[in-house]
């Protein structure tokens, strides 16, 4: 079995595939110091309490994309440690994307939107626009063959909230909803509306310059935790895809194992 693990910097997700279909998925905080042992710990406790409990010595692969160093370190010591071998970490050396990263030299680019390339390709063709919502919002174009060729980052979505709430005192602290109306009556309410559609705003416009930078058709792939929520008010999606991560870190596994 495989063990697929993203790392962001919010959450940790841990997928387990049998080779035909995902069959448990968990998500934790990311904590960066949290130990190989404590995460040895969490896991077997959870492939114990499966219906069909999971051993931890049957699995035989572990794939990781990781934008928090230390953590992936931990990651790491945690696989030689329990499963007797190192993890295929992308963005390593050793780990084959089967895409072209088209980028300026000397440009590092996240591990997370590189597999979100390869899944979007791999389902959706090429000439994309991904979006993901997680700790930042970003937007990722995959040019017609499936190479990664740049993109835009801005602020997360929930990041933008703390932020707004830590620097004006009197501003409450708010979730993050589709609002009733545009125009709010009360501080809460015209907080979500700001949040909400300035957020549609942004997703709007950038996918619309890029399209026009581009000069031609380009469908657009949400993904990430609020994606289903932002899709309730605009349009822009031709599809959002919540566990594209997860399938792309699957496709890199299986390009490296047969690329061996």
């Amino acid at each position: 079995m495989l063990l697929a693990i993203d790392v962001g910097n919010t959450n940790i997700g841990f997928s387990i595939h049998d080779g035909e279909g995902f069959v448990a998925n968990w998500r934790c905080a990311t904590v960066p110091d949290q130990t190989a042992d404590e995460y040895f710990v969490w896991l077997r406790t959870l492939l114990g309490s499966m219906d069909s409990p999971v051993r931890t010595d049957s699995i035989d692969r572990v794939i990781v994309s990781s934008v928090v160093p230390q953590v992936l370190f931990n990651i790491c010591i945690f696989c030689d440690r329990y499963l007797g071998f190192p993890p295929l970490v992308v963005g390593q050396p050793d780990c084959r994307l089967g895409i072209e990263v088209r980028v300026d030299i000397g440009t590092e680019v996240g591990a997370d939107r590189i597999v979100n390339t390869v899944g979007a390709y791999d389902r959706y063709g090429g000439d994309l626009v991904v979006v993901d919502f997680g700790t930042a919002t970003t937007f990722d174009v995959v040019d017609h063959d499936g190479a990664y060729i740049g993109g835009v980052i801005a602020p997360g979505v929930n990041l933008s909230v703390e932020a707004l709430h830590r620097a004006a005192a009197a501003l409450p602290r708010i979730d993050v909803s589709v609002p009733d109306r545009v125009i709010g009556t009360n501080t809460r309410m015209c907080m979500r509306s700001g949040v909400f559609w300035g957020y549609i705003g942004l997703i709007e416009g950038v996918t619309t310059r890029i399209r026009e930078e581009r000069g031609r058709p380009m469908k657009v792939v949400g993904t990430g935790g609020l994606a289903a929520l932002f899709r309730r008010g605009t349009g822009v999606f031709d599809v959002v895809d919540s566990d594209l991560t997860m399938y792309g870190l699957i496709l890199i596994d299986e390009f490296n194992r047969t690329a061996e």
